[in-house]
């Protein structure tokens, strides 16, 4: 007994320390992809190179492994069978959408104005899905700590929105916010369609697919409107994109069953918020970010999702 409590313990200090490190990767791949659209001077186009590297990683590993391999086939047979709505498919375009803003954004606005505004979209529109039950888990109720976390998280948002952030475009710090709530529609639609494959290599795939695609149109476009970049970046690092969101989906698809959602959950939003004051220190962005509003719309955001996803321990009627 003794040991299997010990084993818990260990199990549960490497699923946080998973989850802190998924919210970093997940701040670290915004960075270097506004890194990416900044020295391009074309977010499109850096969005195309992140996410068709991030495409080719996963083309390999689905070939290369059964699971991945099976899930396919299950998808293709049940689009063509007429049992799979179209719609699940799309759930690429929301994570295109995400990474082209962090490659039109981030540059400006830096790590951690982008990440509270994603955050706040993240939340709100999760309690709208769970409302609504579009999750795979069902219908979920809006509950008053949802309420008020959501509340929190936006009035993150709303203290953002000073200081240094009125140097930079209004779309700027909207579309974070709009990206937030595109993940969350996507959280929910990768779990629906990872239901209908059983395997969530292969729905990570499909997503892929349709994302390059999107992407490689828009970013045609823009380069027919904008003219070839003048240079590409010489730093093998700030092409890493696509590898870091495959990383962390992998991640936590892996430690999610052992640590739960809520650990999951909070663990990655602290790295997340964490690591990108840090990296806006190493990469200060053109908005120079005013250190003391910056904490305090860190410090509510953590609080806004710590209240919107803790776990209820309300009075309970004696039957």
């Amino acid at each position: 007994m003794e040991r299997s409590g010990s084993a818990r313990i260990v199990a549960l200090v490497v699923g946080v320390v998973g989850a802190v490190a998924v919210g970093a990767l997940t701040a670290l791949q915004a960075r270097l992809n506004g890194e990416l659209g900044a020295v391009l001077a074309d977010g499109f186009l850096a969005a195309a190179i992140s996410f068709g590297s991030g495409l080719a990683i996963l083309v390999v590993l689905g070939l290369a492994l059964p699971s991945g391999r099976a899930g396919l086939k299950r998808i293709a047979a049940e689009r063509r069978a007429g049992r799979l709505d179209w719609w699940l498919l799309c759930g690429g375009a929301a994570g295109a959408f995400s990474v082209a803003t962090q490659g039109l954004t981030v540059g400006a606005i830096g790590v951690a104005l982008f990440s509270v505004g994603m955050i706040a979209g993240q939340t709100v529109g999760g309690l709208v899905l769970d409302r609504t039950g579009y999750s795979p888990a069902g219908v979920s109720p809006v509950t008053p700590g949802r309420l008020v976390g959501a509340a929190l998280v936006v009035a993150a948002v709303v203290v953002s929105l000073g200081g240094a952030a009125g140097s930079v475009p209004a779309w700027m710090l909207a579309l974070p916010f709009l990206v937030g709530v595109g993940v969350s529609w996507q959280t929910a639609t990768n779990g629906r369609l990872r239901q209908r494959a059983g395997s969530a290599l292969a729905a990570t795939a499909v997503n892929f697919v349709g994302g390059t695609a999107l992407l490689v149109v828009a970013a045609g476009v823009s380069v027919a409107v904008r003219g070839w970049p003048d240079q590409f970046p010489t730093a093998p690092a700030v092409y890493a994109g696509g590898v870091l969101g495959v990383s962390y989906i992998f991640i936590s698809a892996a430690l999610t069953p052992r640590t739960g959602v809520l650990v999951m959950t909070l663990g990655s939003v602290v790295g997340m918020l964490a690591s990108s004051v840090v990296f806006d220190l190493v990469w200060p962005p053109e908005a120079d970010p005013d250190p003391v509003r910056q904490a305090a719309m860190i410090l509510l955001a953590a609080a806004g999702v710590a209240v919107a996803i803790a776990p209820r321990r309300g009075f309970r009627t004696r039957g």
